[in-house]
């Protein structure tokens, strides 16, 4: 896969004709209308392809990886501040924190970064707790395979959500959980989060659930409030008819929501997790995605895998395999006079990424600070594969990022990214089909 290059699949016309044929039809439905993100093409008109044999061994690493995670994050939750703190968690999710509802699987939807290299696929990072991506990989790659003849490599990945929506909610509902209303929330004017929110309660199949965008919803008392059906919308003062809320989807990370405060000051949302913790509110992602999320996990995980504690012999392999090796401090990497990266614990996106060379100089920096004062972990840096793409602005040189999703620990549908030596939120979105072998 190094040094490789988009197919056109043979389709005709020119770049810019073919790609509106592409992704107006999915514009104009309403279901994948970001394909530009901020005046930027996002949505490229190009397919790469890979194996079959590749789409296999990505989801098996996912599926390996999941288990490890999940073992894992079990221990974490049964630990206490110390061992929270010292993961990066913030203290506000600490009551949350401890809610365990299946040991099996780390969280219910979450997407592994893999890079192909020479040395086989290597996880980059797990994004546990509100990954995106899912409204390109299950629903428009399909589309634009479909449009040019070729083979889907998620075909049926979809059915898997609703199967994982019903699981879930039917594990708070056996945990004496509320689930008579459900509610699915972002913020109502970010058109990629709200589209996906809506995409996943379409996808998710349970009777009576509904969209609210995350500025309708209100705290009082000891519960969580959203406008009753058909109430939303209201003239300015009017008085809205709320109801409680027993199950939320959100698409907003629990470590924002930690922070979210009310005009006036007020920690809204520390009071939406203290109700989760008391369980007057149950939450998808679980909070044993949210414990995956911080890549201090990752060290952790690194850590006990040198010392030859805790894990199964396969477990161990699978970890060595497919894992990186990473710390919370530089001075291993940099003992070893290898290029290195560093990452926040909690960053997203690429933000506050920083690649060093042998001796700690700075490479190559994300140029972003959203999450420079988190503490980072260090892993040696790993050259994604490169590969020319076509574009709106002409032919790009980029590098190739894999994303594998874990749906209810199952490996499901894959995504490709084509961006930079770090993979920022506006590197580009890359449909994939699937050789014929």
């Amino acid at each position: 896969m190094q040094g490789d290059k988009q197919d056109d699949g043979g389709m005709p016309g020119d770049y810019i004709s073919r790609r509106e044929a592409l992704y107006g039809p999915l514009r104009r439905e309403g279901v994948f209308t970001w394909d530009h993100m901020y005046g930027e093409e996002y949505a490229l008109a190009g397919l790469y392809k890979l194996s079959p044999g590749e789409l296999a061994e990505m989801r098996e690493a996912a599926e390996a990886l999941g288990r490890i995670y999940a073992r894992t994050v079990s221990v974490v939750q049964q630990g206490g501040p110390p061992l929270w703190t010292e993961l990066g968690l913030p203290e506000a999710a600490f009551g949350a924190l401890r809610l365990r509802f299946d040991e099996s699987v780390p969280t219910m939807i979450g997407r592994f970064d893999f890079a192909h290299t020479a040395e086989g696929w290597k996880m980059l990072e797990f994004n546990s707790d509100t990954p995106t991506g899912i409204v390109e990989a299950f629903h428009a790659n399909g589309r634009i395979c479909a449009a040019y003849g070729e083979a889907d490599p998620n075909a049926g990945c979809s059915e898997q959500l609703a199967g994982a929506f019903r699981r879930m909610v039917e594990l708070y509902r056996e945990a004496g959980c509320g689930t008579v209303r459900i509610v699915f929330s972002a913020l109502g004017w970010h058109e990629e989060d709200a589209g996906t929110t809506r995409y996943l309660l379409e996808r998710s199949g349970l009777e009576g659930a509904v969209f609210v965008p995350l500025e309708d919803l209100r705290v009082q008392d000891d519960r969580l409030l959203a406008p009753e059906a058909g109430a939303a919308g209201g003239g300015e003062g009017a008085e809205v008819p709320m109801a409680p809320v027993d199950v939320l989807y959100r698409l907003h990370a629990l470590e924002k929501l930690a922070e979210d405060r009310d005009d006036d000051g007020y920690p809204t949302g520390a009071h939406v997790l203290e109700l989760i913790a008391a369980g007057r509110v149950a939450i998808i992602n679980p909070p044993s995605g949210f414990a995956a999320q911080t890549k201090a996990l990752q060290a952790l995980i690194w850590s006990l895998h040198e010392s030859g504690q805790f894990y199964s012999e396969e477990e161990h392999a699978a970890i060595g395999r497919y894992m990186l090796p990473t710390y919370m401090e530089p001075s291993t990497a940099l003992e070893a006079g290898i290029p290195h990266v560093g990452k926040p614990i909690l960053g997203r996106e690429g933000s506050s990424v920083t690649i060093y060379d042998g001796s700690g100089a700075v490479l190559e920096s994300s140029g972003e600070l959203e999450y420079a004062d988190q503490p980072m972990v260090y892993q040696p840096f790993v050259e994604l594969p490169r590969i020319r793409v076509e574009t709106l602005n002409g032919p790009f040189d980029g590098r190739l990022l894999w994303g594998c999703f874990l749906i209810d620990g199952q490996g499901s549908a894959v995504v490709a990214r084509v961006g930079g030596a770090i993979t920022s939120n506006m590197s580009y979105y890359l449909p994939c089909a699937l050789k014929t072998e």
